[in-house]
């Protein structure tokens, strides 16, 4: 009776049953392969299962589902095998291997298809964090024994040497029922530097003088540097002592002169890296900023003949590049401090100005960038920069913290703001006694948000320069 009843149902489910088993074939040779099955499979097995359930109430349908199934069957075989190899498909990456914060850096990808066949693929590059591309994949059709270029677009979101590791590589087959995954190892590395146009737009502003557009102002100097440099059209605050008549007579226009100022200084920068700059404001951390007041500094110091040198450190000395100058010495500050990046250790200034001492034997600008937030740490400073003073000449720049001012300011009477706002307004007096006990002890001072640093600093290096402090 049973294998009666196997007899009868036998001839109904059996094309249904090799279709099972010809399909599981076709899916471990996949899996062998580590070619899988896409989303329009849907396409065929839904239409097929309703298929089937109609079979079985309309018996005359079944020659006509057996036909269908078959052909689908063909058809995604076929396509199992319309993937080329991928190991005849080149990939390379071309770029430029710097980049600036805040930019854009063009990318091209080029495939070449040494395959018979051509190849539907989709390609994506591996980004580091902190950095993305527009667009992030591209599907591309490549031919064979073609070459085929593609254009993309990184945005670095963070400063720093970011590693790019592989190439991911997604082949699909002709009908698009199989794709293949390819992770594809191509290593390349890419610096990411502080935004540079600072000191283009400084440049700019300073062949034109008008420096003052950008919150540096003029100093009036004690004495007059005599080492002429360069003639100029007359602005408004130029000294009538300075016109050459002889050149506004012949150009029909007034002329200056202008001159060289001293060209003996040297600038040391100190760089705390420690928990004290890890704060953020507007997506940026305190180091980040004084890291941009720096460089922009540096840069104007060497336009001025001077020589600078810089000092990174934390709970160890990070990175050092002597004091120089030249038009080499920038690559080398830009280069010591793109990578520095605020840590949680606490901040080790006995091992940072012994580092000094042995190393800047020679008179100079100290400028040491931090911030303070308890008497221990404003101890220390206060008294290695006290005992410079007599070998060097010291600047602290100090970074405020805009919500400790904006706390302080907060006019609301309830208890709670209150309380807070009378913490702040202790806070800020705290830190007002310790800035005069610096002045009072011969240290030059920088008191600043972080946002609003480059002006007081370039002007306060100007001022030294001005009245001969060195």
């Amino acid at each position: 009776m049973f294998i009666e009843t196997i007899g009868e149902f036998l001839p109904f489910w059996a094309p249904w049953i090799a279709v099972f088993v010809l399909t599981t074939t076709l899916f471990l040779l996949a899996m062998v392969r580590r070619i899988y099955p896409t989303k329009q499979w849907w396409l065929l097995v839904v239409p097929s299962v309703v298929l089937l359930l109609i079979a079985v109430k309309f018996p005359g349908l079944i020659p006509f589902v057996y036909f269908l199934d078959i052909l689908a069957l063909v058809a995604v075989a076929f396509d199992f095998f319309t993937i080329t190899k991928a190991t005849k498909i080149r990939v390379e990456r071309q770029m430029i291997r710097t980049a600036s914060l805040g930019g854009t850096q063009n990318v091209e990808l080029i495939l070449e298809n040494r395959n018979s066949r051509g190849q539907r693929l989709e390609i994506r590059d591996g980004l580091p964090p902190n950095i993305t591309a527009s667009p992030d994949s591209q599907k591309c059709y490549v031919a064979s024994q073609q070459r085929l270029e593609l254009n993309y677009t990184l945005n670095p979101k963070k400063r720093g040497a970011f590693p790019f590791e592989y190439v991911y590589l997604r082949l699909v087959s002709l009908f698009g029922f199989w794709f293949q995954e390819i992770k594809r190892p191509l290593p390349a590395m890419l610096s990411v530097y502080p935004d540079m146009k600072q000191l283009a737009e400084y440049a700019v502003l300073a062949r034109t003088n008008r420096l003052s557009l950008i919150g540096v102002r003029k100093t009036r100097k004690l004495g007059q540097d005599n080492n002429f440099e360069r003639l100029r059209d007359y602005t408004q605050d130029d000294n009538y002592k300075h016109i050459d008549w002889r050149s506004t007579a012949r150009r029909n226009k007034l002329t200056v002169k202008q001159f060289q100022t001293d060209q003996s200084q040297r600038v040391m920068f100190l760089l705390d890296c420690g928990r004290l700059m890890t704060s953020e404001y507007r997506g940026l951390s305190l180091l980040d900023y004084a890291l941009n007041s720096i460089l922009m500094l540096s840069y104007v110091a060497l336009q001025q003949k001077d020589s600078v040198g810089l000092l990174c450190f934390s709970d160890r000395i990070e990175s050092y590049v002597p004091i120089h100058g030249g038009p080499s010495q920038m690559n080398r500050i830009l280069h010591a401090g793109f990578d520095r990046f605020p840590s949680l250790r606490q901040t080790n200034f006995d091992q940072a100005f012994m580092h000094l001492s042995k190393h800047c034997r020679k008179r100079s600008l100290v400028v040491l960038v931090t911030t303070i937030i308890d008497d221990v740490t404003a101890a220390q400073i206060t008294g290695y920069l006290s005992n410079l003073s007599g070998r060097h000449l010291p600047l602290l720049c100090l970074l405020r913290d805009r919500a400790v001012f904006d706390y302080a300011d907060n006019p609301d009477l309830d208890p709670y703001v209150l309380y807070r706002t009378a913490a702040a307004a202790q806070l800020l007096t705290w830190r007002h006694q310790v800035i005069q006990r610096m002045h009072q002890a011969g240290v030059l001072q920088v008191d600043a948000f972080p946002d609003e640093l480059t002006s007081p600093l370039v002007n306060e290096y100007l001022t030294v320069k001005a009245k001969h402090l060195l």
